[in-house]
């Protein structure tokens, strides 16, 4: 019996009736040959962290654009604190660890520049729509690496399926679907905060009262209220009590912050920026790297440079930018 035998007969023995078995998994689309150490969403775990999409991640907006300051979160430091509440979460109600963690590293490799900013542009623009998570599949499934990752179908569904209108098949992806909404309304407070958008004393008070004062006591509060009300449970989920809390302070969020605040005040510029990118690199497609030329020989222009725009860092959007629409200091190349 091998490490990854003796790994599968463990999970066997300790983990609740509900988890995804990794030696159950429905497998991948291109099979492969097992590896004697790793199970399957081991694997998959160590691809995603591995890919450069996933590096990309941390020059990708969360919610400030072009925070000034070190401690501002980012699309990689958000990423990896989904990972520690799911991970909290499924350690507790013994479900797979290693399939959670996969899904929550790779929830958000297709998010934009500028985050939600650049999704909604690229949702405009593109005839057939945007959204983040489809965009996170056709980066394992075909564009990282040139071939994609070819994940098992338990991560695919779980990254898949994390947003709001999502119904993970999965417990494991159930608990990071939750773990992203806990981690995101918490930290954006937090951030707000931080820049001194937001006081304190301004959070809904029936809320606060409910699920803590506090960053810490609102995150503790969420994750064991979980845990109780799924324990030995088919589901993972919050109490209603709980649960209607949380979702006053998303809908306070959305009013103070995500909309109309200062906090969003550079987001025309960002949108004009990716506009005139877009528009730029449909009329001149060959000065895209090679990969997205094949892509728009067989799935067309738009749909490359979509990909292409899709995958910048903010940096490097900016950066081409300034290259392309910028004018350049005079003589040049004297």
């Amino acid at each position: 019996m091998n490490v990854r035998e003796r790994t599968e007969e463990l999970e066997k023995r300790i983990l609740s009736p509900y988890a995804a078995l990794s030696c159950s998994s429905k497998g991948r689309e291109h099979p492969e040959p097992k590896c004697s150490i790793r199970t399957e969403f081991q694997r998959d775990r160590d691809r995603i962290l591995h890919s450069k999409a996933f590096r990309r991640l941390k020059h990708k907006t969360q919610v400030f654009i072009s925070p000034e300051g070190d401690h501002y979160r980012t699309r990689l430091t958000h990423t990896l604190e989904v990972s520690q509440i799911a991970r909290t979460i499924t350690r507790a109600l013994r479900l797979n660890e290693d399939l959670t963690e996969a899904i929550a590293l790779g929830h958000d490799l297709g998010h934009t520049p500028f985050g939600h900013t650049g999704e909604d542009v690229l949702d405009k623009l593109m005839k057939e729509g945007f959204k983040h998570e489809q965009q996170s599949i056709r980066i394992v499934e075909l564009l990282e690496q040139g071939k994609g990752l070819n994940l098992t179908l338990e991560v695919k569904d779980g990254i898949l399926n994390h947003t709001s209108s999502g119904k993970p098949s999965t417990l494991e992806g159930q608990a990071v679907k939750i773990s992203d909404w806990i981690a995101y309304i918490n930290h954006d407070i937090d951030d707000t905060i931080r820049a001194g958008l937001l006081k304190p004393e301004e959070l809904p008070e029936d809320a606060v009262n409910i699920l803590g004062k506090k960053h810490a006591k609102r995150i503790d509060t969420m994750i064991k209220d979980v845990i109780t009300e799924s324990q030995g449970k088919p589901y993972v989920k919050m109490s209603t009590q709980i649960y209607k809390a949380t979702v006053q302070l998303r809908q306070f969020l959305f009013d103070t912050v995500y909309i109309g605040s200062s906090a969003k005040e550079q987001e025309g510029k960002a949108k004009t920026m990716l506009k005139l990118l877009f528009a730029y690199f449909v009329k001149n497609s060959g000065e895209m790297p090679e990969e997205f030329n094949l892509i728009a020989k067989n799935q067309g222009i738009k749909r490359a440079v979509c990909d292409y725009i899709a995958g910048m860092t903010d940096s490097y959007a900016k950066a081409k930018f300034k290259e392309h629409f910028m004018p350049s200091s005079w003589p040049l190349n004297m």
